[in-house]
């Protein structure tokens, strides 16, 4: 574990993307952690590019660009980024700035443990009434069908990231990262849970509330539930633990 990778969509983020993208690099110094950010400019039409741009001029080697010359949505730009990453581990931090870095980046050394650190937030009172509601109600509905016990699962989720090319199927909508996590715990991959504290949102307005991100959700929930209780080929979800994985370290050496 060397190199973290912190992927950032952005969707007409003009007025949030330099704040966030900075406080990811500062964080990064603060801790001690080798990292880069890939900025992943998801369509926007308003300034985010030429912004992000100005930012990987200034950071040289720290800050890359992956562009969409039109929207494919929060899922497919964190797919792209995983390609592109450099590091051993990546991290999805969205560029609203709603996050605050460094509260998610001091777990990273947990990462010599388990293979994802799973960040709940604590202050939820900074994101609206509605948002939160849509949350309870989701995070419920992910914990009674596939029974598990989730704070969060649509959060800033650190992954080693041989866990996510070694995964068949890709979630490319909001759901995304929901099912990632349920496959990779239901392959018994080790996780620890952390609270996190979320900053307000500055400008711009959140795409996760919208008939479009509902429709993505449902359409991945359901292909999530076939594929993990009615798929014939279920076995594919249970695959051989990935070699540089604690999971394995630690399960090979109880066999031992």
């Amino acid at each position: 574990m060397n190199k973290l990778s912190v992927i950032m969509p952005a969707l007409n983020e003009e007025a949030n993307i330099r704040e966030a993208v900075t406080g990811v690099l500062k964080a990064l110094g603060d801790l001690g952690i080798d990292g880069e950010v890939l900025i992943v400019n998801d369509g926007s039409t308003d300034k985010t590019q030429d912004i992000a741009q100005g930012l990987m001029v200034e950071n040289s080697g720290k800050v890359f660009i992956v562009r969409h010359e039109k929207p494919k949505g929060i899922g497919a730009s964190f797919w792209d980024g995983v390609d592109q990453a450099r590091g051993d581990v990546v991290v999805m931090m969205p560029g609203d700035n709603e996050n605050d870095p460094f509260e998610v980046l001091r777990y990273f050394k947990l990462l010599a443990d388990v293979d994802m650190v799973v960040p709940f937030p604590l202050n939820k009172g900074n994101r609206s009434f509605s948002r939160n509601v849509v949350s309870f109600l989701f995070r419920s509905i992910i914990n009674m069908t596939f029974c598990v016990n989730f704070n969060y699962t649509n959060g800033t989720i650190l992954y080693r990231k041989s866990l996510l090319k070694q995964l068949s199927s890709r979630s490319y909508g909001f759901f995304y990262q929901a099912d990632i996590l349920i496959r990779l715990v239901k392959q018994g991959y080790l996780f620890a849970e952390v609270p996190y504290k979320i900053n307000a949102r500055k400008g711009g307005v959140s795409k996760a509330l919208s008939l479009k991100s509902f429709l993505n959700v449902t359409k991945g929930y359901l292909k999530l539930v076939k594929d993990y209780y009615f798929s014939f080929n279920r076995k594919s979800l249970f695959v051989d633990l990935c070699d540089d994985s604690q999971t394995k370290v630690r399960k090979d050496d109880h066999l031992g």
